[in-house]
């Protein structure tokens, strides 16, 4: 009789010994496959990249993350960049969820994320614009460490081609390439979400209840969704719910008395911002509704412009895993230790609660995205396994052939497929998205004009396109300031912290938690020096084209994406020729007044 291998020799090559330096996998499965008679093409299929290089390419995806993304979500300018900002320097725009009497971010989080910038500042005195791609480039090395980790976790839990299949994945994910060096809460929740699953998958349960505790109490609260199904593991499959309840008080005790003791000492008053956050998103009447909802879509087609068809291929996982225990006569597991409705759990669980939040944004996805990526892969190599499965009932094959030696090809197919229109997708945000920080990267060449005086304030201000201003850590030094110029926005804008000690601690009049606007928030048209505007020939009273006007310069004009006069499918991917035939431009404009007032007085020409 005629035997074929379906999997799961991928466990049997990977054994723990192996695991602990994955680059001498290749060898391994090398002499593996030949002592059992597979083929040479056999031996391809079975080598992984090891840890080393994982982590190497992981890393180089994460620097050019830090180098080339631009900030597309203004909660991660306003109210992470611009405290930080204000921590390091001493001034920077306060949004009212850190006002004391709302108190719903922590400085704790701030201050971890902070430190190397602040260190880094305080030796060499660098210009804020270093400081920030240096934070940037910490996060990145951050996020390949993690995902160097879970490499190692999938590969001993799920199998190296599996393991495969996911690094390629996570590489040229448009997810990724957003979320690893944000500075974000969410993000932040990701990288130590996705440790814990490595770490429990290998198992090492206390590092993983530690883990989430991290992810949880310092970055985002709801990042305890991922941890239930571990929860559930060790308190009722593995009998272990006194070492889980132990050390889960051990990790909310060194967590959370820390991190009171820090907020504390900011806002004047006993805080525990992961609570305020809770309560405010929960149990308020308003919640975070007052600032946009959204239909059940929104995440669909938010999860395909990410990751593209394995997004697909992650939702239906599930249904082909059903598909793989009825039709492929495999004899071992297709995981390790768990149950795969277990270990894929956290996904599932994440998306159900937050599909039917009428909120809705982007970075609510981002502590899940690396199992997106697994459970395409999962999917993928169960249709491997289903098309060898046919392909075994039509034709024969040598004795002890094995599923990926004729499945390959479509394996490759789909990676292909995968990175070609992911690299379509972040061509195309970089495109139509980066102009605003390529402007404040311009206006850094004033501070080396003649006019740049030490001793003046700079005013740059902004209208109607104030949620796309990326950060104070791009202006040329600590005598420009962002001013907001009224528009049509009818929405609560952040303010600039008060001057002098205990700022924090100030609970201000014109702050509230019902996205109201108050007149004390906007700036002297007059005083402007700068002038930030995007032209796609829409005016108003209130939003002119303030390039039209006698008294500004065009210092500096970049294209910039007119959505409503673009194809959706061209402006969401970029196709060569065809891009530039169907999408429109407006003008992103950084104007300068050529008359202003210096420190004297005088009105210099400029």
């Amino acid at each position: 009789m005629v035997r074929h291998r379906f999997s799961d020799s991928n466990h049997q090559i990977v054994s723990k010994k192996t695991l602990k330096k994955l680059n001498k996998e290749t060898n391994l499965a090398r002499n593996k496959n030949i002592s059992n008679g597979q083929s040479s093409s056999q031996k391809t299929h079975s080598a992984v990249p090891g840890i080393d290089t994982a982590f190497k390419v992981f890393l180089s995806a994460r620097f050019c993350s830090a180098i080339w993304a631009y900030i597309s979500d203004c909660d991660e300018t306003f109210n992470y960049w611009e405290p930080l900002h204000y921590i390091i320097y001493g001034h920077g725009l306060q949004t009212w969820e850190y006002s004391p009497q709302f108190a719903l971010r922590s400085y704790t989080y701030l201050m971890l994320q902070g430190v190397p910038g602040w260190i880094y500042n305080k030796i060499f005195e660098p210009s804020p614009l270093l400081i920030f791609y240096f934070t940037r480039c910490m996060l990145a090395l951050v996020c390949a460490v993690i995902e160097r980790y879970f490499y190692k976790a999938v590969a001993r839990e799920f199998g190296i081609h599996i393991a495969r299949l996911w690094l390629i994945f996570q590489l040229f994910s448009v997810g990724m390439f957003i979320s690893s060096t944000a500075l974000l809460p969410s993000s932040f929740s990701m990288y130590f979400g996705t440790a814990a699953l490595a770490a429990w998958w290998l198992q090492n349960y206390n590092l993983a209840i530690f883990f989430i505790a991290i992810s949880a109490l310092l970055g985002w609260p709801f990042a305890a969704l991922v941890g239930l199904p571990l929860a559930y593991d060790m308190s009722v499959r593995a009998r272990k719910w006194r070492s889980f309840l132990i050390w889960a008080a051990i990790s909310a005790v060194t967590i959370l008395l820390p991190m009171i003791a820090i907020d504390t000492s900011f806002f004047g008053k006993i805080t525990v911002a992961p609570l305020n956050i809770i309560l405010y998103n929960v149990f308020t009447e308003h919640g975070p509704n007052l600032y946009g909802t959204e239909p059940y879509s929104y995440y669909l087609i938010n999860g395909f412009l990410n990751f593209n068809i394995i997004w697909l291929f992650a939702l239906v996982a599930p249904v082909m895993l059903i598909f793989e225990y009825l039709l492929v006569p495999a004899k071992s597991r297709s995981t390790l230790n768990y149950p795969a409705y277990l270990t894929l759990s956290p996904f599932y669980l994440w998306l159900l609660v937050f599909i039917i939040q009428p909120h809705k944004e982007e970075r609510f996805l981002f502590p899940i995205y690396p199992m997106i990526s697994l459970c395409g892969a999962i999917t993928v190599d169960i249709f491997q396994k289903l098309i060898f499965r046919i392909r075994c009932l039509f034709r024969q094959f040598k004795n002890g052939v094995h599923y990926l030696d004729d499945t390959m090809v479509f394996a490759i197919a789909v990676m292909l497929v995968s990175a070609g229109i992911g690299m379509s997708r972040i061509l195309a945000l970089y495109r139509n998205y980066h102009a605003p920080m390529n402007l404040l990267l311009e206006l850094n060449e004033f501070k080396n004009s003649p006019q740049f005086r030490e001793d003046n304030t700079y005013n740059v201000c902004i209208g109607k396109d104030w949620y796309r201003y990326p950060t104070s850590f791009l202006l040329p030094s600590k005598h420009f300031r962002i001013r907001f110029l009224k528009s049509e926005f009818k929405g609560i804008l952040p303010a600039y912290y008060s001057n002098g000690d205990n700022a924090t601690a100030i609970i201000h009049p014109y702050f509230n938690d019902m996205n109201q606007e108050d007149e004390r928030m906007y700036f002297d048209y007059d005083k402007c020096n700068f002038l930030i505007d995007l032209d796609i020939g829409k005016y108003t009273m209130l939003e002119p084209n303030y390039s039209a006007r006698k008294e500004w310069s065009i210092m500096k004009a970049i294209p910039f994406l007119n959505t409503e006069n673009s194809n959706k499918i061209l402006r969401a991917f970029y196709i060569p020729f065809l891009s530039e035939k169907y999408i429109t431009y407006g003008s992103f404009n950084l104007l300068k007044r050529k008359k202003f007032k210096s420190p004297q007085g005088k009105k210099e020409e400029a």
